[in-house]
């Protein structure tokens, strides 16, 4: 069993690697977007598509970024006592921790997959003068919750062995080491 959840840990460490790098790139797409909308205003010809892509695409990098970030422990966190634990009180806490957010991104994606059924049912459209399909981002929306609900299953999984004193050996920063 415990080769089983480590093997799981490992894949979605890698998976959320490789769609996090990905979503990375979207903020130089973010900044060509909004390069192209201080183009076209600065010409008189201003797209009313630009700042709706432009959100969509903000929406798209920080959800399929969001397990990536979590995985490389860059989210923002309270070190009034923590950094002073030891690290298996720090891998208790985690794993307490790790379980309210499971319950808040459990709820998060009951009401992703029911806005995204609703959205690819009837057709929704964003109510606009360009009016885009809300599908595709409500899809990205569910899909970027998912992977972040699979990394806190990983985490969670990862501070259990840390407290139990049997820790994974996942290599969570490739590129550090990697020259």
């Amino acid at each position: 069993m415990y080769n089983a959840i480590q093997a799981y840990v490992r894949f979605i460490y890698k998976f959320n690697r490789t769609v996090g790098i990905f979503a990375m790139y979207l903020v130089l797409v973010l900044m060509g977007i909004l390069l192209f909308s201080s183009i076209s205003k600065g010409v008189g010809s201003s797209q009313m598509w630009v700042i709706e892509m432009a959100q969509f695409t903000m929406a798209a990098y920080y959800l399929l970024g969001g397990g990536y970030s979590m995985q490389m422990d860059a989210h923002v966190r309270m070190d009034v006592f923590y950094g002073n634990w030891s690290s298996r009180r720090q891998a208790i806490t985690d794993a307490f921790t790790v379980l309210c957010l499971l319950t808040y991104l459990g709820m998060l994606l009951f009401g992703a997959l029911s806005s995204t059924a609703y959205a690819i049912e009837y057709g929704q459209k964003n109510y606009s003068s360009w009016a885009p399909p809300l599908a595709p981002i409500k899809i990205i929306m569910t899909t970027g919750i998912s992977l972040m609900l699979l990394q806190v299953l990983a985490t969670f999984a990862q501070n259990v062995a840390d407290a139990i004193g049997k820790p994974f050996d996942v290599e969570q920063h490739p590129e550090e080491t990697s020259v």
